[in-house]
């Protein structure tokens, strides 16, 4: 008889936390390597997961009277041009088409042909497209707020990639907005962020900070950049999502005006806000074990599979019964506002069944077999808990109390996270002991020091820089709350107004 695996996922998180992730996506069946280096197939088991990202968010966005639109994926180079400091900071991950057709060469292969009049940039983010839309659309302060987003691909050519976390191409949403003052333009810019914390938080269930990027980690073009920050399990830094305010600089490169109720022309204000599949990475190393991923509920491509059991063909039938019966029932029970998603596995693959849904992180396995008919009952596993813990409930029980269940399962992943965090974030005032938080002092254990560490910084670009080249760690933002505490920078001891969160980051 072989023996079960002590853990799904080899290596585990502590012996090799890359390779462990690594090994989580593809055993979570979520998604694969193409055949376009840095670039990944989404399978059917992770795109559902995004598909409900996306549903929940779009909700949200809607809430506030954002609406849908789409804009070209090819940008001509001369739009990127208008914003200076916009081509600089993309230039280097720009993907370029120059032809238009291909022709056979002497040798039987393809070569391109039809040099393009003028080279396009495949999408790397969509200011300048949209702000010749935007130029356009907007003529009157009645126009404004203008209101735009759109949930699309992009590509960024990087040369070190990892799937979820960083690839070439990826998907994303994009929000556009167009305002007739600055204060209109900030608030939408924290209203955004302040949606960004509310998901990522109370549907991904993972812990974040709100924030300030410094001038040196700022959105090219921008005039500022909010940002929510997460800890991963190896204590990373993971950034969960953008919030710009631009100012008048690419509403200037645009065109962007209005003409004001005293009939003046202004150029408008404008906002840019985004998350992407990133996110995806997000949660799997904030909640994923050594047996695999962990669902959140709220946005689980299932919220939990049904596991018949028989050993012929007449317990089959009657077990099948049983069991699409409860399957009925259960999908016609709402979970926050939307019903409850299903699964039935009726393989016979023997206890691998059991792990690829373990593996898989579907928040409930629900076994069903004679015994449990006789009782009218259920045998009920959580997938935050050993996958060896299972209850009986009877079945009238287990469908009318299934959405506190799965909330419990929700906030538990929730508390986990956070108290993870909390307990590796430390404050930090000596520049030694902030060495040495982010200098392991076992090479081959690594995972023994690390984190947030708040600490005072003096606002110079060069102390920043400094602890970068020497630690590879970066500001990862400057809280938006509890910032007025005056002390001393961590680097060269010059008095600071505020802490902010150094961390290592993905």
């Amino acid at each position: 008889m072989a023996t079960q695996p002590k853990t799904a996922i080899t290596p585990t998180r502590i012996e090799d936390y890359a390779e462990w992730y690594q090994q989580v996506v593809k055993a979570s069946d979520m998604a694969d390597r193409s055949p376009v280096r840095g670039c990944m197939v989404i399978k059917p088991w992770g795109y559902a997961l995004w598909e409900n990202i996306v549903r929940e968010l779009d909700d949200l966005f809607k809430s506030t009277g954002v609406k849908n639109a789409y804009f070209p994926l090819f940008i001509p180079i001369s739009f990127l041009e208008r914003e200076a400091e916009h081509v600089e900071g993309f230039a280097k991950e720009c993907a370029v088409v120059t032809h238009h057709r291909l022709e056979k060469n002497a040798a039987g292969g393809l070569t391109p042909a039809g040099e393009l009049a003028e080279p396009l940039v495949v999408r790397p983010t969509s200011e300048t497209i949209i702000g010749d839309s935007f130029a356009k659309w907007v003529s009157s302060y009645r126009d404004l707020p203008l209101l735009i987003n759109q949930w699309v691909n992009v590509v960024r050519w990087e040369m070190r990639t990892r799937i979820f976390l960083r690839t070439s191409e990826f998907l994303w949403q994009e929000g556009h907005t167009v305002h007739a003052t600055p204060e209109d333009a900030l608030a939408r810019t924290h209203q955004m962020l302040d949606i960004y914390a509310h998901f990522v938080q109370d549907y991904l269930g993972m812990p974040v900070i709100k924030g300030r990027k410094t001038a040196t980690e700022r959105f090219p073009g921008a005039v500022d950049t909010l940002c929510i920050e997460a800890m991963m399990q190896d204590r990373k830094a993971l950034q969960a999502g953008t919030s710009h305010f631009l100012g008048q600089n690419f509403a200037k490169a645009s065109g962007i005006k209005f003409q004001t109720p005293e009939e003046k022309e202004e150029f408008a204000w404008t906002t840019s806000w985004g998350t992407s599949t990133r996110m995806i990475g997000g949660l799997i190393m904030t909640h994923g074990d050594d047996d695999g991923v962990i669902m959140p509920p709220r946005v689980s491509p299932a919220h939990l599979v049904l596991l018949p059991i028989f050993k012929n063909e007449d317990e089959r039938a009657n077990v099948m019964t049983y069991t699409e019966s409860l399957a009925a029932e259960l999908r016609n029970t709402h979970y926050h506002h939307a019903r409850l998603r299903v699964e039935i596995d009726e393989r016979d693959i023997g206890g691998a069944r059991g792990w690829e849904w373990i593996k898989k992180g579907i928040p409930l396995r629900v076994e069903i077999g004679p015994r449990d008919i006789a009782e009218n009952a259920v045998f009920v596993a959580r997938r935050d808990m050993d996958h060896r813990k299972k209850t009986s409930i009877k079945r009238d029980v287990f469908v009318k109390t299934i959405g506190n269940l799965l909330d419990e399962i929700q906030g538990n992943l929730l508390k986990r996270a956070g108290d993870y965090t909390h307990s590796h974030t430390r404050v930090i005032d000596d520049s030694d002991a902030f060495y040495d938080f982010f200098t392991p002092e076992n090479p081959e254990k690594p995972e023994i020091h690390g984190g947030f560490a708040m600490s005072h910084w003096c606002g110079e670009a060069a102390c920043e820089a400094k602890i970068k080249e020497d630690l590879t760690v970066t500001i990862r933002c400057i809280p938006l709350e509890n910032t007025t505490e005056k002390g001393r920078c961590i680097c060269c001891g010059k008095p600071s107004e505020a802490r902010v969160v150094f961390a290592k980051a993905y």
